[in-house]
């Protein structure tokens, strides 16, 4: 799973996979295998390189609605950042969302859990559609549309692909 991590004012390419038992951090595009253990909700024993390293992760407020933004606290002290799909960003700027409405996108594999509209519902921008699992974790996905849902294109239960249409809003009229 690619992704932009946001840190202050500086960008990092960061993809995160797993295969054969084996999970691999690819910064930059330098490979690290790590290991990652879970010891309670949100606290995260890490093993990178030699080094073990336990991260308490929270979720954070962004005011990019697209964002995933969370708080990690290490022993050296507190970090903010956000992960954001490179793709989401591609979409956007060649007017994948453009003027006329938008589409919710998948940003990762993962489970709907929770649908929080339904088709004719109004929507205002920065709104949650629906909540989704991935890697463990529940995230609110939302709209960048102030408008109508047109289209509910899953259901609760529903597994989904990175990139796979949630929902449709048309947007408000101007």
């Amino acid at each position: 799973m690619k992704r932009t991590l946001i840190l202050g004012k500086d960008q990092h390419d960061v993809e995160l996979f797993h295969e054969d038992g084996v999970t691999t951090l690819v910064w930059e595009g330098e490979s690290h295998v790590i290991d990652i253990l879970e010891l309670e909700s949100g606290c995260y024993s890490i093993l990178m390189n030699g080094r073990s390293v336990e991260v308490r992760l929270d979720q954070a407020k962004s005011p990019d609605p697209e964002a995933h933004a969370y708080s990690a606290m290490l022993y050296d002290g507190a970090y903010e950042f956000a992960l954001v799909d490179p793709r989401r960003a591609l979409l956007s700027g060649a007017g994948g969302a453009g003027g006329g409405g938008g589409l919710l996108l998948s940003p990762m594999p993962g489970k709907i859990v929770k649908l929080l509209v339904k088709a004719g519902d109004q929507v205002q921008e920065g709104q949650t559609l629906l909540v989704m699992e991935a890697m463990k974790m529940q995230n609110e996905l939302k709209t960048s549309t102030t408008g109508t849902v047109m289209t509910v294109h899953v259901q609760e239960g529903a597994t989904v692909e990175t990139g796979a249409t949630l929902i449709t809003v048309v947007a408000a009229e101007a």
